[in-house]
């Protein structure tokens, strides 16, 4: 079914005209936005991804000869980061990238690389939630596409081996007595093993998302100010220097997969992690853990999103918006679901695919969870601020090298600093 591309026409007039490098002045971005024609696209290099990715493409081929998306997994380097900044530095991104992370947003836009999106559409589809993916100028540019909530799964064979058979892992303390009973009965050599590595995204799937749960939804920073150096921060912090401490975690990096490997009971991860699962262990999972237990429907986690950008070397900007909807619609995010088991962030995401829920009950859990997900802040420096943090993390908590409190005390005033800078 071809999209009707009037009303799209007048739309990406206005909302895409104040482009940044790759389409020359604002007359060239209202052509640009009204043009279409052939377009070539980037996507995630992950099977799953690559497979919807190619029956999307065709199906949009299939009915749109003269505007044609040629469509490849983005190219391999350091990190996808790398990769899509290079593009834009020499003007030959691509019309859209389904692999963008939020953390670069705002690197790539200072760039010039990134063309605002109409913001109708993507908080109708997505609802509040949107706000998250906000620009400091009050516009979008991304369209928030998809997310990994993510829990903590558990291996129920290591844990009955514990004699553990019914485990509750709410509390802090809850956690940790586990843990305890996990490595006293060698069942496995480490009840979690979180990378202990000082990649700035590393902090994503440890300290990150039993933040949010403790906080109540807070982002690392919010109103331009770090907010992890409060009291729930450093519960948190203290949580994890605790696993460290007393080695049930631990310090030395893993090459392979830890749970998979049966070294670690537990793991912190997403619903992408169930196909990689299958037939390897008997899992079950939880919301993650805050110092009172707060109930399920409570808690808020880490989205480990990746989303849609339209890059500003696009020439064709009409049919790029056109695929982008197409793409994000209610029966290719359907696909999308089925084939990667990733959660949309759409609206009501349990009730919309309510038949694939009920025949995959395995992904109910997270379904609902996606609800309740916190983005990384959309801010100036933001890689540069997760650094900033994770450095202090990794001394304080990970190696136990200085104060908790004075650590993170320090981290926010440089993270304050740097989210004033442009």
């Amino acid at each position: 079914m071809k999209l009707q591309a009037g009303l799209l026409a007048v739309v990406l007039a206005g909302s895409l005209a104040a482009c940044g490098s790759g389409g020359g002045g604002a007359g060239d971005a209202d052509a640009a936005a009204q043009a279409r024609g052939p377009i070539t696209i980037w996507y995630s290099n992950n099977a799953e991804e690559v497979a919807w990715g190619k029956q999307m493409v065709a199906a949009w081929n299939a009915e749109h000869a003269d505007q044609k998306v040629t469509a490849q997994e983005i190219p391999t380097g350091k990190s996808s980061e790398e990769v899509i900044g290079a593009a834009i530095t020499a003007g030959n991104a691509p019309c859209l990238i389904f692999n963008t992370s939020p953390a670069s947003v705002s690197q790539f836009q200072k760039q010039g690389g990134l063309v605002p999106l109409d913001a109708s559409y993507i908080e109708e589809r997505s609802g509040d939630i949107a706000q998250q993916y906000k620009s400091a100028d009050g516009k979008y540019y991304q369209l928030p596409w998809k997310s990994n909530p993510v829990m903590i799964f558990y291996n129920k064979k290591i844990f009955a081996k514990a004699g553990i058979t019914d485990p509750s892992l709410k509390t802090y303390d809850e956690f940790l007595a586990a843990s305890r009973k996990v490595v006293a009965s060698k069942a496995a050599k480490f009840a979690i093993y979180p990378a202990p590595s000082n990649e700035f995204y590393q902090s994503w799937f440890d300290f990150y998302p039993l933040y949010a749960a403790e906080s109540g939804g807070k982002q690392l920073v919010a109103d331009g100010k770090a907010t992890f150096a409060s009291d729930e921060g450093k519960k948190v912090a203290q949580f994890w220097r605790t696993m460290y401490a007393d080695k049930l975690a631990s310090p030395e990096k893993y090459t392979g997969d830890a749970f998979v490997d049966g070294t670690a009971a537990m793991a912190v991860v997403g619903p992408w992690a169930i196909a990689t699962y299958k037939g390897k262990v008997d899992w079950g999972v939880v919301p993650v853990p805050t110092s009172s237990g707060k109930s399920a429907d409570e808690i808020h986690t880490f989205s480990d999103a990746k989303n849609v950008a339209m890059y500003s070397a696009c020439k064709n900007r009409g049919t790029a918006w056109d695929v982008l909807k197409f793409a994000t619609s209610k029966e290719q995010d359907g696909k999308f679901l089925a084939a990667t088991g990733q959660m949309p962030l759409r609206k009501d995401v349990a009730s919309t695919y309510a038949d694939y829920f009920a025949k995959n009950p395995d992904y109910k859990t997270f379904a609902d969870q996606a609800s309740r997900t916190v983005e990384v802040p959309n801010v100036p420096n933001s890689i540069t601020i997760w650094q900033t943090f994770r450095d202090a993390y990794s001394k304080s908590v990970i190696f136990g090298q200085e104060d908790i409190g004075s650590a993170l005390d320090g981290a926010a005033q440089k993270v304050d600093q740097l989210a004033k800078q442009s």
